[in-house]
């Protein structure tokens, strides 16, 4: 597996799938959310890396990423800057950004970074395109949404102890009509059964905390109407509702939510869950990320 060792020590474990695909097409980086491993993206990543390379992470002190030490500081700008340095070790010159949930909070924060008011970093590659999926720009309002604390154990779980306390909140990514339905069972097991490992739940506090913390006043201004971004939100989010996806395209006027219709690119319509890229047949989601990956955009100043 390898890894990225940062400036400060950390290290980052990545993947990059269809790298055959490096000298041909644009990479494209998938930054997950709240508790995320990179094998959470497994079923859209493989799909997209038919056709051109894909990076997957774990997130400092998650999955098979490390910490410095145990009392690292988690805020949405060292997650940012985990992914800068990520990037500048691979040395690519232009990439395109997938941010998910809390992901989309880090990538909004990267393309920050150039703006900020105490160290300002000029960003080394070109992003072309911009996705952000199940996510917020501002702090979530609506105490109804987001994801509880975990609990602190009393001590060792056992697996089936571990599978009982994540099932209620993994639950929260899907609606009741996608959970009841048979054919997604076996694979909502299969994915529950994976949320039980390489997740610690002190790191998951932190990235909670970290979610409470942010404040991007002022700064979607200052971004490039030539980058073009996508929204991607569904209706029945449970844990950021849908209006958090308006309010980002109020805040980036040039920005497209996602098309509904039958055609390529498109979804049929809106009604799922958190978890996006686990509704529909994958291809679905792959014409939709090539079709905007694809599109130039000229928005007027």
């Amino acid at each position: 597996m390898p890894h990225a060792v940062l400036h400060d020590g950390a290290q980052i474990a990545f993947e990059v799938l269809g790298a055959e695909h490096l000298e041909q097409t644009t990479p494209i980086v998938l930054v997950g959310g709240v508790s995320s491993l990179r094998g959470d993206w497994e079923r859209l990543a493989n799909s997209l890396a038919r056709v051109r390379p894909v990076l997957i992470y774990d997130h400092r002190g998650m999955g098979n990423s490390k910490l410095v030490d145990r009392d690292d500081e988690l805020t949405i700008e060292v997650l940012a800057r985990d992914l800068l340095g990520l990037l500048q070790y691979l040395r690519w010159e232009e990439l395109a950004i997938c941010g998910f949930s809390m992901g989309g909070v880090v990538t909004q924060q990267l393309l920050f970074l150039p703006y900020h008011p105490v160290r300002p970093t000029p960003l080394p590659f070109r992003v072309t395109h911009v996705l952000l999926t199940g996510t917020l720009c501002s702090l979530l309002r609506d105490k109804r949404y987001g994801l509880p604390l975990p609990p602190a154990p009393n001590g060792p779980l056992t697996e089936q102890e571990k599978i009982d306390l994540t099932r209620p909140t993994f639950e929260r990514s899907f609606d009741p009509k996608w959970l009841s339905d048979p054919q997604n069972g076996q694979r909502f097991e299969r994915m529950l059964l994976s949320r039980i490992y390489g997740r610690p739940s002190r790191i998951i506090v932190k990235q909670l905390k970290a979610m409470s913390r942010f404040d991007f006043t002022g700064l979607h201004t200052k971004l490039p109407r030539s980058m073009p971004f996508l929204v991607i939100h569904g209706n029945l989010d449970a844990i950021v509702p849908p209006y958090c996806g308006q309010e980002i395209l109020q805040r980036i006027p040039w920005a497209k939510p996602v098309q509904i219709g039958s055609q390529s690119g498109a979804v049929e319509n809106l009604e799922f869950g958190h978890s996006w890229f686990d509704y529909f047949e994958v291809q679905v989601w792959h014409d939709v990320v090539e079709k905007f990956l694809g599109s130039t955009h000229l928005a007027r100043l």
